[in-house]
């Protein structure tokens, strides 16, 4: 639970603009949505599907890092870092398990003949949505383990996207359609209440000192 006179207290130190803009921003949030990126060569691409998730209100994003770094481009990300909720796994299998203990399904994003157009997309049940690396896509543990498939209707001679533009066009569509839906998509009230301490902590330059201060 939140400590309310905590989060007040805090929250009395940043502008007030600053904490209405926090609420106006938490009111598109959604965790309904998932993104899990998996081995990602050039971590740009990823810095760039994380600030895709945060200007299109994806509070979650999944790093699957067997293979190659484990760092995020903050000049890509643009801060975005700040605001979205970044997990890291060692192993595509952790990822699967942790998402489906939550009750998301597995969508796998593949250019295949027979996949699941964008637009046709069922948008009612919580998704992890999978984006795999620049050359070789998913590993087939994902797409074995996945409980279906999505792509993006292309009609030119190229096959396949930049990880970074796929996940732009799933994550703008998808998101965009389920707040012009009825299903409940929003942030718990209890989920908003973490995130405006959290957010508020992390836009106090001196909080160590200022948490002392308040716990004394």
């Amino acid at each position: 639970m939140i400590d309310l006179d905590y989060l007040n207290y805090l929250e009395n130190i940043i502008t007030e603009n600053r904490k209405e803009n926090f609420l106006k921003v938490l009111q598109n949030r959604t965790k309904h949505f998932t993104v899990a990126v998996e081995d990602v060569f050039q971590m740009h691409n990823a810095s760039a599907v994380m600030r895709s998730c945060e200007v299109f209100g994806v509070q979650e994003l999944h790093v699957i890092e067997e293979r190659f770094g484990k760092r995020i481009d903050k000049q890509i990300a643009m801060g975005a870092q700040k605001w979205v909720d970044i997990s890291a796994y060692d192993s595509a299998a952790n990822c699967i398990d942790t998402l489906k203990s939550r009750g998301y399904q597995i969508i796998a994003t593949t250019p295949h003949a027979n996949d699941c157009l964008l637009e046709d997309f069922d948008i009612s049940k919580p998704s992890a949505l999978f984006f795999g690396t620049e050359k070789e896509g998913l590993s087939e543990e994902i797409i074995q383990k996945a409980d279906g498939f999505l792509k993006i209707p292309m009609v030119g001679f190229t096959e396949s996207l930049n990880i970074s533009v796929s996940a732009a066009i799933v994550i703008q569509n998808l998101t965009n359609r389920l707040r012009n839906s009825d299903v409940n998509w929003q942030l718990t009230e209890e989920e908003i209440l973490e995130k405006r301490l959290d957010w508020t902590r992390k836009s106090i330059r001196d909080i160590k000192r200022i948490e002392a201060r308040y716990y004394q």
